[in-house]
């Protein structure tokens, strides 16, 4: 077992709102037991594929930040291990292992067997958490085919395995150890009968426990992964990620680069996070992809508490020379997609801030309007990270905060610290403004051009752009719209499609790269218009999701280098400008067969991939198909090689067809990413591209 430092709880630190009370079996409060949780995971995890795979991390490793929120634990170990396993070791105070008094049972089995036990229920143990793990941790135990749990406590070891939940015997007291060593070890291997795959994703997890360091500074945090893996090409070609080491205790070296162990395997080398300066370190992280000049050099941060109300915030801002906001909240390190009260708060105090400062300062003039929220914030990274005693989580995927006090809180911390910042730096306060101004400018040059592209009505035809294959139907919830590259491919889908709802919507070419743009040349783009006034929703400002047209828009490129380009400078643009499409699941990648096969014998099939295609032709030539010599597999370029027929069978038919939906889970790193990706920075973008090269299915240059 590995061996961990241990720590005393922090008294009056304003991050951790820690409690005194005894965190005990008396502190365990038992709601209702562990049913149907195997016969619908889904109401619990959200899915049995990959991201409720991954869920089931989260579940454990918040807990054990938990207790670093509460002051008790500094240091978490997370391992991936060999046939879908996960041990996550942290060295708290360890799941009470007393007897309950009302249940009388060893407190730790009710809080592993009991879909509501936990100490997050009526503050007994935790004044602060990421939210109901009592519900967490049994949901795992039932959804795992083994769980072991180990606590160090009270002078012992104290050891207990389950299966799908069911204890296999009842908690041992195994070896004595100091006293004064306390911790949890959690092992489980998720069922390979309820999951889609157990195969845990490595670049997911390490962002997420970066993310987790990042939101509690002074946390060290480890990643192992015990996967022996295959070494694809040269290690020495694969550089140490240039976004990693920022405030690290530990420098970690790329997670992409093996390292051989005793065996010969290859493994990823671990790596450790540890940011002293927390949200100060987090900012610096994410303007490092942008390759944009910073506005002023010091990242602005500040930390309020107020006790009496468990209430702390924790603010991380800097602008830069950059045309896109970057704006992403926590509430008790929950990632809250959807913002609420806190990035109101945050907003409100910022806008009237800047505006007084401009006007005292006399950059604005008494006749001139006031700049707006957008005008401010562009350019602008934060990070605000609220921590509080009774979360209330709303919106569409329960990730916006809506407690209606924090807004006054954190409108009120703000007025007070970033007021104080902007009367001891005026100078860098002017440049903040002035960068305001400028873009208040370009708002108003791309007034004329927004409405230009704004559509007359939900359905009516006389803003639809003149290239757009509209389809019969009025119902958006069944109508897509294919956006296809080039005309042949677009005459091709336009013959091929089912007109009564699907519709197709060519483009010339690649479309501007909105990363290196703001909104007035975006708008005056001929072939970014055409894609705003099609959806319907408008952009930017203007946007509303209850106007789109299509509840699928469906990105259909080429396979090869070209295509791939495409689709990442329309992503780009949804992502920057119409994000919500990607929010409310509205937006899928197409996915063109890149093999046809031609039987002489037998009927023609379609391959999707390299290893598809080669089990096809195994299993067609074990049943006595034959190729011809020199045609025999076609290997498509594009879109425009195949007929409508094809396109229509492999592609468009929604019997047959494979569409990716893109999904956001985590809104930073996707903004790090499409900064990397589409920015300045060619070295950044060459060191992502050799790091993630071996997750490319296929590659045609």
């Amino acid at each position: 077992m590995p061996e961990l430092p241990e720590v005393t709880p922090q008294q009056g630190d304003p991050a951790s709102l820690a409690t005194d009370s005894a965190y005990d079996a008396n502190a365990i409060q038992v709601l209702e037991g562990l049913e149907a949780v195997r016969k619908r995971p889904g109401m619990y995890i959200g899915s049995t594929g990959e991201r409720g795979l991954h869920h089931l991390v989260w579940e454990i490793v918040d807990n054990s930040v938990d207790e670093a929120m509460a002051g008790y634990a500094d240091h978490i170990e997370v391992t991936i291990l060999e046939k879908g396993g996960i041990r996550v070791v942290d060295n708290g105070r360890g799941i009470p292992t007393d007897i309950h008094p009302v249940e009388k049972k060893p407190a730790v089995e009710l809080v592993l067997t009991q879909l509501h036990a936990g100490g997050k229920f009526g503050g007994g143990g935790y004044k602060v958490s990421g939210g109901l793990h009592g519900v967490g941790s049994s949901v795992v135990n039932a959804l795992s085919e083994r769980f072991d749990v180990e606590v160090r406590q009270r002078g012992h070891v104290w050891r207990q395995t389950y299966q799908l939940g069911v204890p296999q015997a009842p908690l041992s007291k195994d070896e004595q150890i100091p006293e004064d060593e306390t911790g949890t070890t959690i092992t489980y291997w998720p069922s390979t009968d309820i999951f889609e795959t157990v195969n845990h994703d490595f670049e997911t997890i390490r962002a997420r426990v970066q993310q987790t360091a990042f939101l509690n500074k002074g946390l060290t945090i480890s990643l192992t992964d015990e996967r022996p893996i295959e070494v694809v090409r040269d290690i020495d070609a694969l550089d140490d990620d240039p976004m990693d080491g920022v405030g690290v205790e530990e420098d970690p070296a790329s997670a992409a680069e093996p390292e051989a162990n005793p065996t010969g395997e290859a493994r990823r080398k671990p790596v450790t996070y540890r940011y002293d300066n927390g949200l100060l370190d987090y900012v610096t992280h994410l303007n490092r992809s942008k390759k944009a000049d910073p506005v002023h050099d010091e990242v602005i941060g500040f930390e309020t508490e107020d006790k009496e109300r468990m209430l702390a915030v924790e603010v991380a801002m800097q602008w830069t020379t950059s045309y896109s906001e970057s704006v992403h909240t926590y509430a008790n390190a929950v990632n809250t997609h959807e913002g609420g009260t806190h990035e109101e708060g945050f907003r409100a105090a910022l806008t009237r801030l800047i505006n007084d400062f401009a006007r005292t300062n006399k950059v604005l003039r008494e006749k001139d309007p006031n700049l707006t929220g957008d005008d401010i914030r562009e350019g602008l990274t934060a990070v605000i990270s609220v921590k509080l005693g009774e979360p209330q989580f709303e919106g569409q995927t329960k990730t916006k905060l809506g407690n209606s006090e924090v807004k006054g809180f954190v409108q009120s911390a703000m007025t007070e610290e970033l007021g104080h910042w902007l009367e001891a730096h005026p100078r860098e306060g002017k440049e903040i403004v002035t960068k305001a101004v400028q873009a208040a400018a370009a708002r108003v040059a791309a007034r004329k051009a927004r409405e230009a592209t704004r559509r007359k009505g939900l359905l009516e035809s006389g803003g639809l752009p003149g290239k757009l294959r509209d389809c019969q139907s009025n119902d958006p919830t069944i109508c897509e719209v294919f956006i296809v590259e080039g005309d042949s491919a677009g005459g091709s889908a336009v013959r091929g499609r089912n007109p009564y709802n699907q519709a197709i919507l060519p483009i010339r070419g690649k479309i501007l790269n909105v990363e290196k743009a703001r909104l007035d040349r975006v708008l005056n783009n001929q072939e970014v218009k055409a894609l705003i006034s099609g959806f319907g929703t408008g952009i930017g400002e203007d946007f509303d999701i209850t106007k789109a047209r299509y509840h699928k828009i469906v990105l259909m490129a080429d396979a090869d280098v070209d295509g791939m380009h495409i689709r990442t400078l329309l992503l780009t643009l949804l992502f920057r400008f119409m994000r919500p499409l990607i929010e409310h699941g509205y937006v899928y990648l197409a996915q063109p067969p890149l093999y046809r096969i031609k039987w002489s014998n037998a009927e023609h099939q379609f391959a999707y991939s390299d290893r598809e295609r080669d089990a096809l032709i195994k299993d067609g030539t074990s049943r006595g198909w034959r190729l011809p010599k020199d045609s025999g597999i076609q290997r498509y370029k594009g879109l425009g090689e195949m007929d409508y027929s094809e396109l229509w069978d492999t592609t468009m038919d929604p019997d047959n067809r494979v569409l990716l939906q893109v999904s956001l889970d985590d809104a930073a790193k996707a903004d790090e990413i499409f900064s990397i990706l589409m920015g300045e920075d060619v070295e950044a973008r060459r060191g992502f591209i050799q790091r993630n090269a071996r997750d490319v299915r296929f590659l045609d240059i």
